[in-house]
């Protein structure tokens, strides 16, 4: 048997882009999943890619409340970052509710962080994606870590949060606008406040 054959991998995506055939094929027998805020361009992509698994979701903060949010979520009670959830969490304005309910049922391998478009104002931006990630990968149950890509870290807020929520000391590699963590699984018993 060949080794693609041995590995199924889950692995989600913020963003449905031209690369995206392309990850999909990396992993024949996983789950690969792109959520994506576009539905025009979810059609044509899938026009021309039919095999691939996209949904439109749609993102609640904007840019400009990135100072905000942060600030927010810093000032309120926590009940600590390995306890933090993310369906349902109406309490957490960062917290992203309204994804498809296979996202919050698997422990994904894999996040890549590429979307929404964040570089205006009023634009959807990250920061509920990577608060969400970072969550995500604390409450796996399996063994193993979760790798997660944020894409734009030379952008202040993208590099703010990844800073806050996926945490310097996770951080395994970058080149130039990408970098990738390896977030592990909070163990039990552990009650820290914050993420990192």
């Amino acid at each position: 048997m060949a080794l693609k054959d041995k590995i199924e991998f889950t692995t989600s995506f913020f963003g449905l882009g031209h690369h995206s055939l392309m990850w999909a094929t990396f992993n024949p027998n996983g789950l690969t999943l792109f959520l994506e805020e576009d539905p025009k361009w979810i059609q044509t992509v899938l026009n021309t890619a039919p095999v691939l698994k996209a949904v439109h979701v749609k993102y609640r903060a904007q840019l400009q409340q990135a100072v905000e949010l942060l600030t927010t979520y810093r000032v309120e009670p926590v009940c600590g970052a390995s306890k933090a959830y993310v369906r349902g969490n109406t309490r957490r304005r960062l917290a992203l509710t309204g994804l498809p309910d296979v996202v919050y049922a698997k422990e994904w391998d894999m996040i890549m962080i590429d979307a929404p478009k964040g570089y205006y104002a009023e634009a959807p931006c990250r920061m509920g994606e990577i608060y969400s990630a970072g969550v995500m990968a604390r409450n796996r149950k399996g063994s193993g870590v979760t790798h997660v890509f944020l894409h734009d870290v030379d952008r202040r807020v993208e590099k703010m949060y990844a800073e806050e929520f996926l945490c310097k000391k996770y951080l395994k590699d970058g080149t130039g606008r990408l970098w990738h963590f390896e977030i592990p699984p909070a163990g039990n018993g552990t009650t820290a406040d914050r993420f990192c």
